[in-house]
């Protein structure tokens, strides 16, 4: 329990740090980016301004534009370079002919205004960033200036920074997950030296109260026995007194059960059990309070094939021998565990008075073959054994919570003070657990309740 704590207590610090982790990585980077896409930007458009400013322009007559920019003279320089982060400038003529350039081969890329730095992709992995300016003069245009910077001046540091967040994230959250994992552990040290304490307690106190509980149970067994005591009212009180000890005898019984459970005490004695004795040892136990009740009790080996398991890669076969039904337990905690089921079936039973046959409690006991793995021939040995009322039920609402310690369903089961008080269930599932087994309950108010309890065949390992 404290284990399965501490490890969702570090991967909450895991989870929250590495999200944490995520979100200012891709702040940083987007920050990054967009710094290195306008520093560039603002390059393009300073070499923009120069190159405008250095335009050479000449009036010119009998034209429709009387005035041209003279390329010879603006652009002087046309040598090539074999610099790779070099800007390109291109000069087109006011109706889009490019007219001079840096560029070995001309780009093959529309031209189309804009004074504002857009990417443009030549190849998947050629890119440039380029700003295009229209030049006027007036309302005459002289041409487009168009200036390219290659975008690996963007990438290169970008890819690079990928790679240091990546491995810096990937570093900072194995930190947080082993540092989570050691303040997990002394975060859980104060609760679980709590819990042990408490389990302590539990378990002395329980022990202690046995005794004077016993004396107390004696005394008043002794006294009820005395020939002389004639009072009825005392002989009453006498009996009131004793059936609240023999109650109080059996909470501090499960309560010291659970408290060695939970601290590990309590092991299985591991032997042979055969469930199918046991069921009818617990069925012989529990008839005098069947008939009582006018509640019908039995116990049924269900030995022909059944259908509900098909689906669910199962099959029924027939006990072929003596052991079929037996499997490796503790005798006395599975008579327990039963002893409880069948008991609480029968407690919240009511035969009726106009129909007292309607009124039953049946035991099943299957043995089944599941398929290990899909389509094959793997085979493992189960006993399921269903105690199948026709009680009040139990509501939906309060199936999750039936397995708590000291829940009773108050409002779905009028009952008497006498009843449980509410730790059968749960001493069930902690016997159930060290047998390796399953429990599932269904139910339907005023219909009735199953319990299905599932054990493995198997051999099982004593130490496990």
């Amino acid at each position: 329990m404290f284990q399965a704590t501490r490890r969702r207590l570090a991967l909450w610090y895991t989870t929250v740090t590495a999200v944490l982790l995520l979100l200012f990585a891709t702040g940083f980077y987007l920050y990054v980016r967009s710094t290195l896409i306008e520093r560039v930007d603002d390059t393009l458009e300073h070499v923009v301004e120069v190159v405008e400013r250095s335009l050479v322009i000449e009036p010119v007559r009998l034209s429709d534009i009387p005035f041209r920019v003279n390329v010879e003279a603006s652009f002087r320089d046309n040598a090539d370079t074999a610099e790779d982060d070099h800007i390109d400038l291109e000069w087109f003529s006011p109706t889009g002919e490019l007219l001079w350039s840096t560029l070995s081969e001309p780009l093959e890329i529309s031209l189309h205004p804009n004074d504002t730095g857009e990417t443009v992709h030549l190849s998947a992995d050629h890119l440039l960033r380029q700003v295009t300016k229209r030049v006027q003069l007036g309302r005459y245009v002289l041409g487009y200036l168009r200036v390219s910077h290659p975008w690996f001046e963007v990438t290169k540091p970008i890819r690079q920074l990928i790679v240091d967040l990546t491995l810096g994230t990937i570093f900072m959250v194995m930190s947080v997950a082993a540092i989570g994992w050691f303040l997990s552990g002394l975060a859980m040290k104060p609760v679980r030296e709590s819990y042990q304490r408490l389990k302590q307690f539990t378990a002395d106190a329980s022990h202690e109260l046995r005794n004077p509980i016993a004396m107390i149970q004696t005394n008043v067994q002794v006294a009820l026995a005395d020939p002389d005591l004639d009072s009825p009212l005392q002989r009453q009180q006498l009996k009131v007194v004793e059936r609240l000890t023999q109650r109080l005898g059996r909470l501090v019984n499960d309560l010291l059960f659970l408290a060695r459970v939970d601290s590990g005490i309590i092991q299985p004695q591991w032997q042979p059990v055969p469930l199918d004795a046991l069921l009818m040892e617990v069925i012989e136990e529990q008839q005098l309070l069947a008939a009582e009740k006018g509640i019908s009790l039995s116990l049924h080996f269900v030995e022909t094939p059944s259908e509900e398991f098909v689906g669910e890669h199962c099959a029924i076969f027939p006990a072929l021998s003596d052991d079929a039904f037996t499997l490796l337990g503790d005798w006395d905690q599975l008579a327990r565990l039963f002893t409880n089921l069948v008991s609480n079936a029968l407690q919240y039973t009511v035969a009726s008075t106009e129909n007292p046959g309607e009124a039953s409690v049946q035991v099943e006991l299957q043995q089944l073959q599941r398929l290990s793995h899909v389509g094959g021939r793997n085979t493992q040995s189960l006993l399921r054994v269903q105690v199948r009322d026709t009680g009040i039920g139990i509501s939906e609402s309060a199936l999750p919570q039936l397995f708590d310690r000291f829940y009773r369903v108050d409002p779905a089961r009028k009952h008497d003070t006498a009843a449980g008080s509410g730790l059968g269930l749960a001493i069930a599932k902690a016997i159930i657990e060290n047998h390796h087994g399953q429990i599932q309950v269904e139910s339907i108010l005023h219909q009735g309740t199953t319990v299905t309890v599932t054990f493995p065949v198997s051999k099982l390992d004593p130490h496990n």
